[in-house]
């Protein structure tokens, strides 16, 4: 890709990564992702805003080639895929200095080992003058690393906004409009990343909007050039509002689970409640992070391995519990063979979810005809526990 000018002083600087699939060896990206810098030229001095993951640092390369003078690198976050390139950066601009937060600075030593005496740690609220453009810096720490902040110009009007309101998607366009496409995408890097951290992005959201700014430019993803479309998506997010939504994780060995979670669908569908049953076996866990956002109940399938739960269950059960959605309620329903732990041990790995548990429906074999009846009885609970969030909220 190209350099692609913003402004008459803001380039787009970067690569688009269309074929990566895998971030961090965990996280799915099945429409690949792109990592954005940025280059921003004063009167008087020139600043380049984070860099590219060392894969495509080639690209990065390539289009500062014509550059002929960086005084500053702003790292607003130490991970790769925005820092790895700074040692190359710095090699090419010798005089450059590196601007970070003051916990970024050991962990670019650590991580890069980049000279200590040409990092230079600014403080929240730091104005650095490029003679006339400006950057102020906005510490945002927890978004999602310690040490991370935002990058503020107010001469232009943007806010470099990190990995705060990114989308791991890969395009062509610059700007992102109003596309639901992009929308969607923000939502799963929302909730595979930034979720866990949702009462700090509250005052981080409150911060920023003190900022007089008409676009913001992300870490990944097209720069939103209509930022309220992507504000009020996350205000929606992390607010405390759940919807009238179940959420069911679950797998099956030999079919008696499978048989439970089919009738669980429907006897919750049958009382009115969006219901989402995600089969292990072949889940995006992206998929599963992304119906987590805002449902208000979450039920485990499992069946008995061993006395405990499946394998993936616990990884799935173990992965909720770390992004720490806003659920009200959980429940556990599975199978055995001939004893199980399987209900004591999932309820053991969520202790982050402030959750009330309505209910354990375990049985021996294949589901009979109690077993459907307390299915059904926990539907019912589900509907009750349902209906006086909503009149909760009404009064």
């Amino acid at each position: 890709m190209q350099a692609k000018k913003i402004s008459e002083r803001i380039t787009w600087m970067g690569a688009v990564d269309w074929n990566r699939r895998l971030f961090d060896s965990l996280i799915p990206l099945p429409e690949g992702t792109s990592y954005n810098a940025y280059l921003l030229r004063g009167s008087e001095r020139c600043a380049l805003i984070d860099t590219v993951d060392p894969a495509k640092s080639d690209l990065l390369m390539a289009q500062l080639a014509n550059v002929e003078k960086i005084d500053f690198i702003v790292s607003q976050h130490s991970e790769q895929d925005h820092a790895g390139t700074i040692p190359l950066v710095m090699e090419k601009y010798p005089q450059a200095k590196v601007l970070c937060s003051d916990k970024a600075r050991d962990m670019l030593i650590d991580h890069l080992h980049l000279d200590p005496e040409r990092i230079q740690a600014v403080a929240d609220g730091d104005i650095i003058s490029l003679g006339d453009r400006s950057l102020r810096f906005v510490y945002t720490p927890w978004v999602h690393w310690p040490e991370t902040m935002c990058t503020f110009c107010e001469e232009e009007g943007i806010l470099f906004s990190c990995d705060l309101f990114g989308s791991h998607i890969a395009t062509s366009a610059l700007y992102a409009e109003e596309n639901p496409q992009v929308e969607l995408a923000a939502k799963r890097y929302y909730a595979e990343i930034m979720m866990p951290f949702r009462s700090f992005i509250k005052k981080h959201l409150d911060k920023i909007q003190t900022l007089n700014f008409s676009m913001i430019a992300p870490s990944h993803g097209p720069v939103y050039n209509k930022p309220d479309f992507i504000l009020n998506a996350y205000k929606n997010w992390i607010s405390n509002d759940v919807a009238n939504k179940v959420v069911i994780p679950y797998i099956s060995m030999h079919g008696s689970t499978e048989a439970m979670v089919t009738h669980l669908v429907s006897a919750l569908d049958a009382r009115g409640i969006e219901v989402h049953p995600f089969d292990l076996s072949v889940t995006d866990i992206g998929e599963l992070a992304m119906a987590l956002v805002d449902a208000a109940t979450i039920v485990i399938g499992t069946p008995t391995v061993l006395f405990g739960p499946h394998p993936l269950v616990f990884s799935a059960t173990h992965l909720a519990n770390a992004l720490r959605p806003k659920l009200r309620f959980a429940a556990i329903i599975g199978s055995y063979g001939w004893g199980t732990k399987a209900a004591e041990q999932l309820t053991e790995l969520i202790p982050h979810l402030k959750v009330d548990v309505l209910g354990v429906v375990m049985c021996k074999g294949f589901p009979r005809e109690e077993d459907i009846k307390n299915l059904d009885t926990l539907a019912q609970n589900i509907l009750e526990q349902h209906r006086g969030l909503e009149k909760a909220v009404a009064e």
